[in-house]
């Protein structure tokens, strides 16, 4: 019941601040299972500003290789590729009027010679359920770049799209769509160090996402074979109704790779030493939407209520890891000539944002709340600082500087704030 009921406390920060958006009133907000299977309106300004931040990670570990991992980009459709489903499955494009054209010549009210609906859906563009074809299809000229030389690898965040379970279909004829953020590692490595590198991936890949976890151990692994018997990894987060997969590491050996390439597997072959070898393919890929989502739920921390003393009223802070949270600091006017104040702050709020540094403009809010309520505010947003501007500041440049980790509050020189936010940023990283 505890567990449940935080996973309503969190829903109804998350929409009420902005991180997800929700469905119509009276209840705003989606059930998870909405945001998790990526069939809900989208994240809001918080939430994106949240998945950008765990992207702009993942390049950086990805990347590490950077002498022999490019990124790479691809179409979300495209012709129907060889090999592709037959008409009747997979996710297609299809203009309503073709569409139209073959359900009416079906009914005989058109002349015959029309498109058949199998030749409509045939011709059909298909939407990526995958970003691993789009990264294949640009292996040979990856090769050519790092000329030849095994291990390397591509990597891309794109947008993906799945057909819903049928148990999550809310009308059992109509089959409704979900689309996810998904990040992609595709590694090309000799067959006789895959086996090393998938091991290799995995505990990186781990150990990357237990990084910015309040709780770790909320992060695990599991291994698994599929029906050709090649091996993989599922990286789960345990959400208090259970496990959801978050990333998936399977060695995929040479197979989609030759039938990618049908005829010609020679321009296929790169070098591992002095031996030239058709390398197997590890497919390394994550749903950042999940991940934010997972991100959400290890974040939230409840705390005593300074403003009243009542059981149900905890404080409820988003503790989400320094490089993720959508919102560094936020500056805020106290006691003094207003006109003045705002100034200051307008001058602070272009050189932090110039350094990369995300900043709430809270001294544009017209509306008078004490400051216990804005921090409040600024905990539900995860807000690592908020910066009090006073008459103090014009008279000797000092600010108040309030951490939302510890509440603590202290004096700094407005001179300081943009070192000391960069470094606090920087060291939280390297940890």
């Amino acid at each position: 019941g505890e567990e449940a009921a935080s996973g309503e406390e969190l829903l109804e920060v998350c929409w009420r601040r902005h991180f997800l958006r929700g469905g119509a009133e009276p209840r705003p907000a989606l059930p998870w299972r909405a945001y998790l299977s990526g069939c809900h309106p989208g994240f809001g300004p918080l939430g994106v500003a949240l998945r950008g931040n765990l992207a702009a990670q993942w390049w950086d570990s990805a990347l590490a290789f950077r002498e022999q991992v490019f990124a790479v980009d691809a179409p979300l459709h495209g012709p129907p590729a060889a090999g592709a489903p037959r008409a009747g499955q997979g996710l297609r494009l299809v203009h309503s009027e073709a569409l139209r054209e073959a359900l009416q010549g079906r009914g005989c009210s058109r002349e015959p010679g029309g498109p058949s609906l199998e030749e409509v859906l045939g011709t059909a563009g298909m939407l990526r359920e995958s970003l691993l074809p789009g990264a294949l299809a640009q292996y040979v000229s990856c090769l050519e770049l790092v000329n030849k030389r095994l291990p390397c690898g591509l990597a891309q965040i794109g947008v993906c799209f799945h057909s819903l379970p049928e148990s999550e279909q809310l009308d059992r004829s109509l089959r409704r769509i979900g689309e996810r953020t998904t990040s992609l590692l595709a590694w090309f490595s000799s067959p006789r160090t895959a086996g090393q590198w998938l091991d290799y991936w995995l505990r990186q890949r781990l150990q990357w996402w237990r990084k910015f976890a309040v709780g770790p151990s909320n992060f695990s692994s599991s291994d698994f074979q599929d029906e050709e018997g090649r091996r993989g990894f599922n990286l789960h987060y345990s959400f208090p109704w259970g496990t959801e997969t978050i990333e998936t590491l399977k060695n995929l050996g040479d197979t989609e790779l030759l039938q990618m390439y049908p005829g010609d597997s020679s321009k296929l072959l790169g070098r591992d030493g002095r031996k030239n070898v058709i390398p197997h393919v590890l497919s390394v890929s994550g749903n950042l939407d999940r991940g934010v989502l997972a991100y959400l739920f290890d974040s939230l921390q409840l705390a005593e209520n300074p403003l009243t003393k009542k059981k149900n009223s905890q404080r409820k802070v988003l503790k989400l890891h320094p490089c993720l949270a959508p919102l560094k600091v936020a500056l805020d006017v106290g006691k003094g000539p207003t006109t003045e104040l705002r100034q200051v702050c307008q001058g602070l709020f272009n050189e932090l944002s110039e350094n990369r540094i995300s900043v709430w403009p809270g001294y544009l809010e017209t509306m008078q709340v004490s400051l216990e309520q804005l921090y409040t505010k600024y905990d539900e947003m995860s807000v690592l600082f908020t910066v009090l501007i006073t008459d103090a500041t014009l008279e000797n440049g000092v600010v108040q500087l309030r951490s939302r980790d510890t509440t603590m509050k202290e004096m700094m020189h407005i001179s300081r704030l943009k070192d000391f936010l960069t470094k606090y940023v920087t060291s939280a990283k390297n940890v």
